[in-house]
């Protein structure tokens, strides 16, 4: 009898155990992702100027009705507003494909790789949702891939004065601000390829490494930037797939000291759909104590429309998403003598 009873409690348990597993497996298959980009995949490799299908999984997200497709280069500075009504008056990047319900697959279709692409380049993708009267709303996702030209670099040339002349009008500005003692910034170099196509070469994922004759007039910084350190010649070399080319540089700027400024974007924070964000770049500072400039700028997401772009602290209005979403911003920040900060980054995830 005792062990009749143990059987029948085995057999109840094992029971539940199968019903729970059938409840679960029940939930899950009631439940489907949110909008999401299959093809292209993640951290795939394409070839510059070829084709491949756009795929999407629309999820949870109903009422869709245009799905566009943008590109963006890693060495992009910036995002331009998408090709949307809140664009009016801005610079609005063209959709490289729209994906409609009736294409194959739905939503997706052929999609042309950039024929000037190299390096790491983001494919975002916006969908356009239905609310009848209530009118649209837009949720995206994005994935990051490798772009490769099919052809081989014939050579290497800088979009720039050569000899390229720092500081010798004595206020002069080659790359943005006033020249001086400190000041970072990014030397312009552009493969041609024997395909024809001119492409931008200047950050080091691309291929491309430097190298400063005179570290101590023109130094060498992470990220393919440099900075005027000093008065004097060097001489930049430029290596990418095996070609090099030389830049003669004349450095001549006032030599009072200035330590570069630190910039300091915050860290990084989670957030609701619907609630106003805030930048906080208070934390950046300046080694002589003066005045800083600041420049924010957006990287990574769908495009929001970021207010105050120019102070200390920036906002957004955090926009409707269907699963948590990165948004990732850059801060710069500059002194009165010109001298700049090296990048500092900040993600926001934005939650239903």
């Amino acid at each position: 009898m005792k062990r009749k009873r143990s059987k029948n409690r085995l057999h109840s348990a094992l029971l539940i155990n199968f019903l729970a597993f059938t409840l679960v497996l029940t939930i899950m298959a009631g439940q489907s992702s949110a909008f999401k980009i299959i093809e292209p995949a993640e951290s795939a490799t394409l070839i510059a100027g070829s084709t491949v299908t756009a795929q999407v999984d629309v999820g949870k997200d109903r009422g869709i009705v245009a799905v566009r497709y943008y590109w963006y280069s890693g060495q992009d500075e910036a995002l331009v507003e998408q090709d949307d009504t809140t664009a009016t008056g801005s610079i609005v990047a063209p959709a490289a494909s729209i994906g409609l319900a009736e294409h194959n697959p739905p939503f997706g279709g052929r999609l042309l790789i950039p024929k000037d692409g190299i390096g790491p380049m983001r494919l975002l993708a916006v969908a356009e949702i239905s609310r009848g009267r209530l009118g649209t709303r837009s949720v995206f996702d994005e994935v990051m891939v490798q772009v490769e030209p099919k052809a081989a670099l014939i050579t290497i040339d800088f979009a720039t004065d050569k000899p390229l002349q720092l500081g010798r009008a004595g206020q002069s500005s080659a790359f943005g601000h006033v020249d001086s003692l400190g000041k970072i910034f990014e030397l312009p170099v552009v493969g041609e390829f024997a395909d024809g196509i001119a492409r931008r070469i200047s950050a080091p994922e691309t291929g491309t490494t430097y190298e400063s004759s005179s570290p101590n007039v023109i130094k060498v910084l992470t990220g393919g930037l440099l900075q005027i350190v000093g008065n004097g010649k060097t001489v930049l070399t430029v290596t990418n797939r095996g070609k090099q080319a030389l830049l003669d540089v004349d450095v001549n700027v006032n030599d009072e000291p200035n330590a570069p400024p630190i910039a300091d974007a915050g860290i990084s924070k989670t957030v609701r759909a619907g609630s106003k964000v805030k930048l906080s770049g208070l934390k950046s500072r300046d080694p002589e104590g003066e005045a800083l400039y600041y420049t924010w700028s957006q990287l990574r997401g769908s495009k929001v429309s970021l207010l105050d772009a120019n102070n200390a602290e920036a906002s957004f209005l955090a926009p409707t998403v269907s699963e948590p979403r990165t948004y990732r911003f850059k801060l710069r920040v500059t002194d009165k003598k010109g001298a700049d900060s090296l990048p500092a980054f900040v993600d926001v995830t934005v939650e239903p």
